[in-house]
């Protein structure tokens, strides 16, 4: 990777780290920490005068650690707000804001549910309260009442549904509530064949994990439809191809928000590494999300749950 070097920086605050060496904190949502817990080891080990400290948590608490000047940087699934925006800069700050990645919101069920293809339509009459038995969207299903688990109230999962799915409006399904972690989710869904839980599709390919977290568990994502009527044929998973050919209708871009005057310090450093085709993008193309930056092709096409 170019642009790494040992320099110095200087600036008032009498920091003194580098692009590749010092100590920071970081913030990132917890839904993103498979992908971004890999990338941050390989930046260690490559540069072991480094140290990355990680402050996973909720979107909302990672935005206020950059805007209370807490931590510079942090991974998100959004932009900047303007008024954010207005505020670092009347504070003689310069924001950024990069792509970094695309993955999914995965609605993933128990193994034993074998409705497995929904439709947009019906996740939102779910989300909505509208819905609240599985046999009023399949009229042969046994399940009973639907449960919706999130992974935390202030994430970006839950900002996502509200924002892009429910078109601004808040949840208010009856069976929907918030646990802390996308773990829990994973673990409730586990144990429960009327539960459904939201998660980012990086958990579906953790390879930190050596209980393979979902499928070894008997966890699988729904296949999505944007039509009315969801069938094999036209829902799709939250897999990597169908996130590169807009298939499937709840991607998202992962944001690398920045802000620090430093621009030679290890936040930098980090933010580079992370973007850069030959380092951060190959370990988020292997994992099985979509890398913001390269050229990608696919020359065939086959996705199991296995």
């Amino acid at each position: 990777m170019t642009g790494f070097y040992s320099c110095v920086s200087e600036n008032k605050s009498g920091r003194t780290d580098t692009f590749s060496s010092g100590a920071i904190s970081f913030a990132s949502d917890e839904s993103f920490s498979p992908i971004i817990e890999e990338i941050r080891e390989l930046f260690e080990y490559k540069y072991p005068d480094a140290k990355l400290t990680p402050i996973y948590t909720n979107e909302s608490e990672a935005v206020d650690l950059l805007m209370k000047d807490s931590v510079w940087l942090i991974v998100t699934s959004r932009d900047y707000k303007p008024k954010e925006l207005e505020y670092l800069k009347a504070q003689k700050q310069f924001p950024q804001s990069i792509k970094m990645a695309y993955d999914g919101l995965a609605i993933v069920q128990h193994e034993q549910n074998t409705d497995s293809c929904i439709s947009v339509k019906d996740i939102r009459r779910i989300l909505s309260g509208e819905v609240k038995r599985w046999d009023e969207i399949f009229p042969n299903s046994k399940l009973g009442e639907i449960s919706v688990v999130f992974d935390n109230k202030r994430s970006s999962t839950v900002h996502f549904v509200e924002d892009s799915i429910l078109g601004g409006k808040p949840i208010t399904a009856p069976g929907a509530f918030a646990v802390d972690s996308t773990a829990e989710v994973v673990e409730y869904v586990e144990k429960h064949k009327e539960a459904i839980g939201l998660i980012g599709s990086n958990w579906l390919n953790d390879k930190r994990d050596s209980t393979n977290l979902t499928f070894k568990r008997g966890i699988r994502p729904m296949a999505i439809s944007t039509l009315d009527v969801a069938t094999p044929a036209n829902s799709y998973k939250p897999y990597q191809y169908y996130f590169y050919n807009d298939s499937y209708p709840f991607t998202r871009t992962l944001y690398i928000l920045l802000n620090d005057t430093n621009s030679h310090g290890l936040p930098t450093g980090f933010k580079n590494f992370i973007i850069s085709q030959n380092e951060g993008q190959m370990v988020i193309l292997k994992s099985g999300l979509l890398p913001a930056y390269g050229n990608i092709t696919f020359r065939s096409v086959h996705v199991t749950d296995e």
